[in-house]
């Protein structure tokens, strides 16, 4: 059984397989945060007939790219940058604007912290409470704001928490953050799984904040992590500039271009998508919601967040049980201001979330 804090991220299944013996290609993972429809059907059946691709450099502009994605987003393709991945992003900017102290709300996604350390910056965490369901505070967040910071990194829907600011508390927030030279990055990779999408897209906001960017990818909704395709929206022309005169060439291949233009443009499956998942996300939650030995947070995103408050059960016992039956949770007891009574698990196929639906019941009964 893993120590506390020997938490397993949803990547790691050739780590699982060699401590369960259990084949990768058996596990069911609810730790990875993916589609559960797998890839686009358009990507499918259509990027085969463009392997030729692979035969000569990409763009160096990825003007198509860029235009599908500007469609895609409603919003000016010169205002979006393409990367290998949002990681890569977070790093381009993180290493251009080269802040001295960064805030980050937390409990987050580690890597905002670490890519600032190597930049040679420090930060801080501004703290989501339990006691507010961890939804973040925008009017204490601005209180906490000074001239000290410069820069300001949001995940919305936060990843693990799924909650979701609006986008009218993020507009208050990039105020205050205008007043104090703050530059803000909002990482908005789950927010294409929000059904109030409208109201929390903050995408109309880079139009109007030049100390603003979004960043999203496809590793999530269009369940491809393996085709490494980010991208940036950003309204500030100067910064989308000095990122594009630095950053590599060609990050992103021939075949993640041709693959990018085929997904944002396939509304069926995007449709299908977001069906899924309002409903399981309805459902599931309502039946964890039934365990007495549970408290499980409002989600927002395509997975949610859960507390056990039973003695001698925790996320631990939850996950090595889980995993003995190929399916594979996320304890999160590595996230700063969580310990092993919180775990994670995204909406899969509704007979995969029976499933565990079923053992988590038997765990904590």
């Amino acid at each position: 059984m893993p120590k506390q804090g020997d938490s397993f991220h949803g990547s790691d299944l050739e780590k699982i397989e060699k401590k369960y013996g259990v084949k990768k290609e058996d596990i069911v993972s609810f730790s990875a945060n993916v589609n559960p429809l797998g890839i686009s059907g358009l990507v499918r059946s259509a990027l085969p007939s463009h392997i030729d691709v692979i035969g000569s450099y990409p763009d160096r502009e990825y003007t198509r790219l860029r235009t599908v994605i500007g469609n895609y987003c409603e919003t000016d393709p010169d205002s979006i940058l393409v990367g290998n991945g949002s990681t890569e992003l977070i790093t381009s900017f993180i290493r251009t604007l080269c802040p001295k102290k960064a805030m980050i709300t937390a409990p987050t996604y580690s890597e905002y912290e670490r890519e600032l350390s190597l930049g040679g910056g420090s930060s801080l965490y501004f703290p989501l409470r339990e006691e507010d369901g961890f939804a973040l505070d925008a009017d204490a967040l601005t209180k906490a704001l000074n001239e000290a910071v410069d820069m300001l990194i949001i995940c919305n829907p936060n990843n693990p928490t799924s909650t979701a600011a609006a986008r009218s508390d993020i507009a208050r927030i990039l105020d205050r953050c205008k007043e104090l030279n703050i530059f803000v990055l909002i990482d908005e990779t789950y927010v294409e799984f929000c059904e109030d999408y409208d109201s929390i897209n903050c995408v109309p906001l880079t139009a109007v904040y030049d100390n603003l960017c979004l960043l999203r990818g496809v590793s999530k909704f269009f369940a491809s992590p393996g085709l490494r395709l980010g991208y940036a929206v950003c309204g500030n022309p100067d910064l989308i500039r000095d990122i594009s005169s630095v950053k590599d060439p060609w990050t992103v291949n021939s075949l993640a271009d041709e693959a990018g233009q085929l997904m944002f443009s396939d509304r069926e499956y995007i449709e299908k998508t977001k069906e899924l998942i309002f409903s399981e996300r309805r459902r599931v939650t309502g039946a964890l919601r039934s365990i007495p030995a549970l408290k499980v947070y409002e989600p927002k995103a395509n997975f949610v967040l859960c507390r056990i408050a039973k003695e001698n059960a925790d996320a631990d016992i939850l996950f090595d049980k889980a995993i003995r039956r190929n399916m594979m949770l996320r304890n999160c007891s590595s996230f700063p201001y969580l310990d092993n009574s919180y775990f994670r698990i995204c909406f899969m196929n509704p007979e995969d979330n029976d499933r565990l639906l079923g053992l988590i019941r038997d765990v904590l009964s």
